[in-house]
């Protein structure tokens, strides 16, 4: 957890202390911005990471260390089933997993993914502001991360999902 209240956490300082953290994987969960039409829940993970800099380094972007060559598997099977369990739960529209960029997921040398549990427009408000909704979310996403693990220890490394919904 990177904060106890409601207060802002730079995205610097979120990578830094999910950096400083042994054997851990970040989740970051967010609400898409609100667009009139638009429902669902997707799994963003980063395409690359960055090499892991020595902890002072890594405060210093230009220090940082090359991108790795090739997606970063364990993040993108974290979103796959994460995903899975998100849409088998919730029902929600599958939006899918996705690469993107984003710094709190390139920044960090472990497992890293965001999702976005939903729009914050007039129709999924409303089921946003169920408790069992939310319940349900949040158990799914525990989900993905338990099977994750599972996997993890079966096969002594992750292997990226492959299916209906990821790109």
């Amino acid at each position: 957890m990177t904060r106890l209240g409601d207060s802002y956490v730079s995205l610097q300082d979120r990578a830094a202390v999910t950096n400083r953290a042994r054997d851990c994987i970040l989740v970051s969960i967010h609400f898409n911005e609100s667009k009139k039409t638009a429902s669902g829940v997707e799994t963003y993970y980063a395409e690359h990471q960055v090499a892991p800099a020595p902890r002072l380094v890594s405060w210093i972007p230009f220090f940082r260390g090359p991108a790795a060559e090739s997606p970063t598997l364990a993040s993108q099977s974290l979103a796959g089933f994460i995903q899975e369990a998100m849409i088998a739960r919730t029902k929600a529209p599958d939006r899918g997993t996705k690469a993107e960029q984003l710094f709190v997921l390139a920044n960090v040398s472990t497992p890293a993914v965001l999702v976005e549990a939903g729009f914050l427009n007039k129709d999924e408000i409303t089921r946003l502001d169920n408790n069992d909704y939310r319940d349900q979310m949040a158990a799914a996403i525990s989900e993905g991360i338990l099977r994750y693990r599972e996997v993890l220890k079966e096969r002594q490394l992750p292997l990226a999902v492959t299916g209906p919904g990821t790109e």
